[in-house]
């Protein structure tokens, strides 16, 4: 038999169905409950694919879902070939088949779905459907079933089969993204664990790279050390990136704005494939404003990642900044921005580009046109931007690429960056004795290097126990710089015991960002400065100069 298709659309009527009792006796036109469209879009009918041979009984079906009132689109398929094409073609929200066609059957037909889809609903609607065969068929993975003699209750089903799907695809994502949090969550624990580690090895790398670079009579080794300290921070830049991009930051902290896109530059190498061709203009890459860094960097990985999947066959990913004032004609209603100085972040990409209806529904909850996508990217960088309290900006037209401006407030006008050489204090020595306490080795003995260097006499402890026995030998010293985060004795109680033993100089403490450490109540009467890993010379060399500098507080 040749097949046959039928497709019609009915006026929408508001989405309505009437409900019925089992036996029929309940009035067509009593207690209606609006349908449950699939994925919450309430804007379309129902599209229903019906699998039957005969135009009697496929109108019959059609007819019993008209009077209770369903707004629906329907496709008539009566062969497996058919079949399939309406699967793709088609996108049904639901399927009604008939159990048996010539050349087909409706056991093939639910088979053939359940192979791609374990959610959508399927209902057997057929007059010879016994009631072992209707076990065996709802075992198989059928919804429901309906007596082509009874069909009153069809209405009823169609319904129910709809929400249960629904609200099966809603536990089957809340499933998926709770293993995925607890993968991102081991993911943080794991970079937790190891970035110490990491980062302990990389910052010798940093302090004999800048070593180095202060043998400028022999540009071999000038060289070697820049190639040295470049390749420390590359590594550094790329543990730190990769621990606050899986710990999460919600604080807020001053960003620099030539930083922060260093970082996402790491973070895409390894994504950006061939064909496309990554190029940035970060202007001026020295201004600073306050944002969450780790948010920020999210919602930039996110959309460039977007854009290199638009351009399968390759094409060009283009990042750029720029300093713009927008007044109240370019603010939209309902976003709370104010007219001022913006900073411009701009994503633009070569690709597919988007249709006018994608663009609609773009920050619409789940909402993807990606066959593994969650539909939650650019609804959280819609969130990430309004409360930094930013405006997003989307060009985009199919087969012409699409352009994303982000704008975020800055408080007032940057001032030109003060030129670095203008800011750099005397870091010479005058012959001070600096103590040095770390348990790491090469950075014990780097950082005395670089101390001695510039004429400091600098002395050495691997424990804090090995620097209370040197001051008890040697007397106090005139600074002491000290790792914070030592495993058997800690900076900070190194401090407590020597001030116990009448050191009241001033201190250096070193430590990560992440590590947490309160002193006032420990340290009373010492001046401490707090210093960041990673370290380099100069910034050592800076906090050294400043703090023995200082007037030393009264004890």
């Amino acid at each position: 038999m040749s097949s046959t298709r039928h497709s019609q659309e009915r006026p929408s009527t508001e989405g309505v169905i009437a409900l019925h009792d089992e036996g029929g006796s309940m009035p067509r036109n009593h207690a209606r409950l609006p349908v449950s469209h699939p994925q919450g879009d309430e804007a379309r009918p129902i599209r229903i694919l019906q699998v039957e041979d005969c135009a009697f009984d496929a109108e019959l079906v059609q007819s019993e879902l008209s009077l209770d009132q369903i707004d629906f689109q329907v496709r008539l398929v009566e062969d497996e070939v058919d079949y399939l094409q309406a699967l793709d073609e088609f996108q049904p929200d639901i399927i009604l088949s008939d159990l048996s066609l010539p050349g087909f059957s409706g056991r093939r037909a639910l088979e053939l779905l359940r192979e791609r889809d374990e959610v959508l609903p399927f209902i057997f609607v057929s007059a010879t459907l016994g009631e072992e065969a209707a076990i065996e068929a709802l075992r198989h993975g059928a919804t429901d079933y309906i007596l082509k003699q009874n069909p009153v209750r069809l209405a009823a089903a169609v319904r129910r089969a709809l929400r249960e799907a629904d609200e099966q695809r809603g536990r089957n994502w809340a499933e998926s993204e709770l293993m995925r949090t607890q993968r991102f969550e081991s993911l943080a624990m794991l970079a937790g664990g190891i970035s110490h580690d990491l980062r302990n090895l990389l910052q010798p790398l940093l302090l004999a790279g800048d070593s180095l670079l202060d043998y400028r009579d022999d540009p071999r080794l000038a060289r070697l050390g820049s190639l040295i300290r470049d390749c420390g921070r590359r590594g550094l830049d790329m543990v730190q990136s990769m621990l606050s991009l899986a710990r999460g930051a919600p604080r807020t902290e001053e960003i620099r704005l030539g930083e922060l896109f260093a970082a996402l530059q790491l973070l895409l190498q390894g994504s950006v494939p061939k064909s496309v061709q990554l190029s940035t203009r970060i202007d001026p890459p020295e201004l600073s404003f306050e944002g969450n860094y780790t948010e920020l960097q999210q919602c930039l990985l996110n959309l460039s990642l977007n854009a290199i999947q638009a351009m399968p066959d390759g094409g060009e990913l283009k990042i750029s900044t720029g300093r713009e004032y927008l007044d109240v004609d370019f603010i939209r209603a309902g976003e709370a921005v104010r007219e001022g100085h913006f900073l411009r972040l701009t994503v633009t990409d070569t690709g597919t580009g988007m249709s006018a209806e994608v663009l609609r529904r773009l920050y619409e909850p789940f909402f993807t046109t990606k066959a593994e996508g969650t539909g939650l990217g650019l609804l959280s960088c819609q969130r990430i931007v309004a409360s930094h309290g930013g405006m997003i900006r989307v060009q985009s037209q199919s087969g012409l690429g699409t352009r994303f401006d982000l704008y975020f407030p800055l408080n007032s006008c940057p001032a030109e960056p003060v030129p670095q050489a203008e800011m750099v204090a005397s870091r010479q020595g005058r012959g001070e004795r600096i103590l040095v306490v770390s348990e790491e080795a090469g950075q014990l003995s780097l950082l005395a290097d670089a101390l001695d260097t510039y004429g400091y006499l600098a002395h050495v402890g691997q424990s804090g126990v090995a620097a209370l026995l040197w001051c008890r030998t040697h007397g106090h010293p005139d600074l002491v710089i000290l790792d914070a985060e030592m495993a058997l004795l800690s900076g900070a109680r190194t401090l407590q015991a020597l001030r116990d033993r009448g050191y009241r100089g001033p201190a250096i403490l070193l430590l990560h960002p992440q590590f947490k450490l309160e002193l006032p109540a420990w340290l009373p009467g010492l001046e401490v400065l707090r210093v960041t890993k990673p370290l380099t010379p100069q910034a050592l060399l800076q906090s050294v100069r400043a703090a023995l500098d200082r007037e030393a507080p009264p004890s």
